[in-house]
């Protein structure tokens, strides 16, 4: 398993959420280190703050302070810049980039802050069937987020609210244990609210589904 930590470009929000969120990257894929570490444009600055040694820089660069991005440049940092007027956002292409690099476990760190349209995209883009050969994740300040195509575990706090959503189509087959409402094998359509706000019944509940896709969030204001 090859594994990725993408840090996301706009909004920063708080550092601490930022290092909870890479500590927990590195749990997922059993304590050990990202074999590949991106930096999505100013994404960059986030990456720094935390002492993290990137391997590409990947976006138009339209945002990122130009003196780091060139002190980057000098140490061997691979950066590859893309016009601002381009058909992909810059986080697309990052993830382009990690599955063309054999990742299959990736964790992008960023924010849920800043202009709605970006970060409805974003998860639009994460859940997308080509990347359904990597398993996603994504801390975006105090929230988690997981796409689930096959199966997943999550970890909470008892009691802690979890929402279950069909994106890109129909999901069916969706089970759920460990949550105080169980799905069994149940279909879940795009813009249905029934797997919204289920609970947590201990620290640990698994999610899998036959076919299609759903994205398994746990809200920021459950986290303390």
């Amino acid at each position: 398993m090859r594994s990725a930590v993408v840090f996301a470009g706009g909004p920063q929000g708080s550092p601490d959420a930022a290092r909870r969120g890479l500590a927990a990257a590195c749990r997922t894929d059993g304590g050990a280190s990202p074999d590949l570490v991106i930096a999505v444009d100013s994404g960059l600055h986030l990456a720094v703050a935390l002492d993290c040694a990137v391997d590409l820089v990947i976006g138009d660069m339209d945002s990122v302070d130009p003196e780091l991005l060139a002190q980057v440049t000098a140490r061997g940092v691979d950066v590859r810049r893309h016009p601002v007027d381009k058909d992909a956002t810059d986080l697309e292409l990052a993830l382009d980039a990690a599955l063309g690099s054999g990742v299959t476990s990736l964790t992008v760190i960023g924010s849920d802050s800043g202009r709605m349209d970006h970060l409805l995209g974003g998860v639009l883009t994460l859940a997308a069937p080509r990347f359904a050969p990597m398993r996603i994740r994504a801390e975006l300040g105090g929230a988690s987020l997981a796409v689930v195509h096959d199966t997943c575990t999550i970890h909470g706090e008892s009691g802690a609210t979890v929402s279950i959503l069909a994106v890109n189509g129909p999901a069916s087959g969706v089970r759920s244990e460990g949550l105080r409402w169980p799905l069994r094998g149940d279909r879940l359509e795009p813009g249905t609210s029934r797997g919204l706000s289920n609970e947590f019944l201990g620290d640990v509940a698994r999610v899998s589904v036959d076919g299609g896709c759903v994205v398994v969030v746990a809200p920021e204001e459950e986290h303390t």
